[in-house]
């Protein structure tokens, strides 16, 4: 694949509601880039399983990612409970690992040439996807504030869930992204870890600018 010149490239990791998707918007805006949540595209597929669970099959993923709009991931829809459990058990599977690969590389490495480069967030991105990028971030935050903020969510979208349901969700979700066999969870030796669990949205950017604009800026 024919990649684009002297982009910036940005890959985040992190364990689920640590807060990456807003700092991945936010570092998309100030700094011009285009943004992708991998997270959405295996909730998207997992979503495509529940509904055609009997005619669910590998050409129909690699048919539906081929022709996938942005707007589909938008689908409030996709931020259930039973939607994320399925997108877990999905993204154990290799043959469709490599469909969301070939997508993700391409959004990485040629965004449109309106955008200075990409930033992608995801569980395998610094691992993965995009090892050689610019900047490599682990976003963490402990578990309990993890649960509250993705409880805190559900009920801004009325979902009927409790918070002892969201914690126990999420311990399942950081055993299956860390211990599955394709792509797993992990920190690697050259990522910049930030924890979010004692810092605001606005702190957690401020780290992280600083921290893109001192190499930038040389």
């Amino acid at each position: 694949m024919k990649k684009r010149k002297n982009i910036i490239t940005v890959a985040i990791d992190s364990p689920a509601a640590a807060g990456a998707g807003t700092q991945a918007k936010l570092i998309s805006k100030h700094y011009n880039l285009y943004y992708l949540d991998t997270g959405k595209i295996y909730r998207y597929i997992g979503k495509l399983k529940l509904e055609n669970e009997k005619k669910f099959t590998y050409k129909l993923v690699k048919k539906r990612i081929n022709n996938l709009k942005f707007k589909y991931l938008k689908n409030k829809a996709l931020l259930s409970n039973e939607v994320a459990i399925s997108a877990s058990k999905i993204a154990i599977d290799r043959k469709i690992r490599n469909i969301v690969h070939e997508f993700q590389q391409k959004c990485a490495y040629t965004p449109p040439t309106k955008y200075r480069g990409s930033v992608l967030d995801g569980r395998d991105i610094t691992s993965i996807q995009v090892k050689d990028a610019m900047f490599k971030f682990y976003i963490t935050a402990s578990i309990e504030v993890r649960a509250k903020r993705r409880f805190y969510e559900y009920q801004k979208l009325k979902k009927k869930i409790t918070y002892k349901e969201v914690l126990k969700s999420l311990k399942n979700r950081d055993k299956s992204d860390k211990e599955r066999k394709h792509g797993p969870l992990k920190k690697t030796k050259d990522s910049i870890l930030i924890n979010t669990t004692k810092l605001s949205k606005k702190a957690s950017f401020k780290k992280i600018k600083a921290i893109m604009d001192r190499k930038l800026n040389n």
